[in-house]
């Protein structure tokens, strides 16, 4: 199944119906990049300003300056993935209405949630995944634990996110994190790619939208098979 959805999802993305929503995902991502990276290399500039590396040779702060500008490319790595949760959350309703009407036609179309809770919970992931990410980029410089660090917490905060987001459409959120919990498994292989493409480059900058169409394919798909579970099975999962 999750092959299957994986698959759809790609062909989803660079589809016409998505493509307006695409460009705007990548502007608003991009976007946020950059004013994270300007926000962090002012700050930056302004400490190293306040207190020199050296009172005697200037360039020696300007190089300063620059390769720890230069090394905030690198960090932006980790902030992406707080930063792909904010978008999805921005984007999630209309690029998974457009998703269900494609590929679901004779299904019932999701709802969108209410803007307040959607808000709150959309923030207080996209923090956690910036605590998270920032202790990982602390852990740097461990051979072996920085990148198990980094793919471990995003394949679970990826994962969760996004499939409860799509699921929330649904459901109650109580529900869709019952239903995440019960299908833990799948969800966490779907997080495991969402968070293997956050580290290829520029193909990182299109997961909010593939995240968001890949969940509503895992949510459909899980729904299915419990429909066919009989009623007393399907009570137990509620």
């Amino acid at each position: 199944m999750l092959i299957k959805a994986a698959l759809a999802a790609i062909r989803q993305v660079f589809s016409p119906p998505l493509r307006q929503i695409l460009w705007k995902s990548l502007a608003l991502t991009i976007g946020l990049l950059v004013l994270v990276w300007f926000a962090l290399t002012r700050l930056i500039g302004a400490l190293i300003a306040a207190h020199p590396l050296s009172t005697d040779y200037a360039f020696v702060n300007a190089v300063a300056s620059f390769l720890a500008g230069a090394g905030l490319f690198l960090g932006l790595a980790y902030i992406l993935p707080p930063v792909s949760i904010l978008v999805a959350g921005y984007f999630l309703d209309d690029a998974a209405a457009i998703v269900e009407g494609t590929d679901f036609p004779d299904e019932v179309p999701g709802r969108a949630m209410a803007l307040g809770p959607a808000l709150l919970y959309t923030l207080r992931f996209a923090g956690l995944a910036l605590l998270v990410n920032v202790v990982a980029l602390a852990l740097f410089f461990v051979p072996g634990v920085n990148l198990l660090a980094f793919f471990g917490a995003n394949t679970y905060l990826l994962g969760r996110e996004y499939f409860e987001l799509a699921a929330a459409r649904f459901r109650p959120l109580r529900e869709a994190g019952e239903m995440r919990r019960h299908h833990a498994a799948t969800v966490m292989l779907a997080g495991a790619v969402l968070a293997g493409l956050m580290v290829v480059p520029i193909l990182n900058l299109v997961t909010p939208l593939f995240g968001i169409a890949l969940m509503v394919h895992v949510h459909k798909g899980l729904s299915r098979e419990r429909l066919l579970l009989p009623p007393e099975a399907r009570r137990q999962l509620r």
